[in-house]
């Protein structure tokens, strides 16, 4: 099952989860912090949203509008999925918002961001976390350009025709000649490249060639916790040096365990790529279901299975068994307790601001305009 949301739902992530309190920050007076949220242009690089044919629940429509958020990277098809399986979920998604118009648009412009703050709705970014959706053909590149697909990887984990992931032998190839050429594309195409599930080679290779800012919009630090998924110092600078932004995600592998990761483990991250990368290219990208994940016996049940049928597909990651949460912020307004967390920490609130989505934006818009050379 590589179809990222329903991925996700067979990990048990579709009940809202209990609105648990925020640990390891100091709390800031809520009026200040609501404001500031309030008037911020709120973006995670990387959330799913479930639905079914009757649309969003009443549940999930009430997170959405309790969440804050501007607008979300959605991953579509998933980790494995055939080109097939990406034109359904986007005929999927288009339905969702047509069923939902003052609730939810898509993003496919630095201008709808504008938008879709100024009207209250939460915008949707279509993205693909795998490229296997391009089946290794270039043209398919501007053909999903063309459904709004605004963000595209490179390769999810394991070797693609483009490039290696995390998970792939060492020492890495790196960028092929194939993945070269889909950098151009994407960069004539204005399509974000996403490298957050690529190996250090392939990325540093890509960054160079990249005539535009690269992004890794969901990942954690090397530095403070050793894991694959983990992005060393010198990839993080290599993003902020390219103008790029580095979002950070709530999953396992923050920290060792067993004990399931906390607010304060997921502030170590990003304040370390705040002193990496510098304020400007920062940002919040949980990799999680909007609502929160079901952390209920039947929903870690489901979600073991799921964890050894992508260990035995060669895909899972090491780690996986931890619930993918982090304690704190399993809750559809986890960037509202990320804000407080850092404005605790004593970062301004012009930080926080760009942390919350302006260097999201910034980075989207600098990407997203096509030179009509592909």
């Amino acid at each position: 099952m590589h179809n990222r949301r329903h991925f996700l739902k067979a990990l048990g992530l579709l009940a809202a989860a209990p609105m648990l309190n925020a640990q390891g920050a100091a709390s800031k007076d809520a009026s200040s912090v609501q404001r500031l949220y309030r008037d911020a242009t709120v973006i995670d690089g990387n959330l799913v949203i479930d639905f079914d044919e009757q649309g969003l629940s009443a549940d999930a429509i009430a997170a959405i509008r309790r969440s804050g958020l501007t607008a979300f990277k959605n991953s579509i098809a998933g980790a494995q999925g055939s080109y097939t399986d990406a034109l359904q979920e986007i005929k999927d998604l288009l339905g969702l918002i047509a069923h939902h118009p003052d609730l939810l648009m898509q993003i496919q412009s630095a201008d709808d961001l504008t938008l879709a703050k100024r009207s209250g709705r939460t915008g949707i970014i279509f993205s693909f976390e795998a490229s296997s959706v391009l089946e290794g053909k270039l043209e398919r590149i501007e053909e999903f350009s063309g459904h709004g697909v605004r963000v595209m990887q490179l390769c999810y984990n394991l070797p693609s025709p483009f490039a290696s992931g995390v998970l792939s032998p060492q020492p890495s190839s790196g960028l092929t000649a194939l993945g070269r050429e889909a950098v151009a594309r994407m960069n004539a195409l204005g399509v974000s490249i996403d490298l957050s599930h690529a190996d250090a080679k392939s990325s540093l290779d890509a960054i160079r060639v990249s005539k535009r800012p690269v992004l890794i919009t969901h990942a954690g630090c090397r530095a403070v916790y050793a894991h694959p998924r983990n992005k060393a110092d010198q990839e993080l600078r290599a993003v902020a040096q390219s103008g790029g932004v580095v979002g950070i995600y709530d999953l396992p592998y923050l920290s060792a365990g067993p004990a399931q990761q906390d607010l304060s483990i997921y502030l170590a991250h990003l304040t370390h790529a705040l002193t990496v990368c510098g304020e400007d290219h920062v940002g919040i990208g949980s990799d999680s279901i909007l609502t929160g994940f079901d952390t209920s016996p039947a929903s870690m049940a489901s979600y073991l299975q799921t964890v050894a049928a992508r260990k035995a597909a060669g895909i899972g990651a090491p780690g996986e068994e931890r619930p993918p949460y982090v304690v704190g912020l399993n809750r559809s307004d986890r960037c509202e307790v990320i804000a407080n967390g850092l404005l605790g920490k004593g970062y301004p609130p012009s930080v926080v601001d760009k942390v919350l989505g302006a260097n999201f934006a910034r980075g989207f818009r600098e990407t997203w305009t096509s030179s009509g050379a592909a």
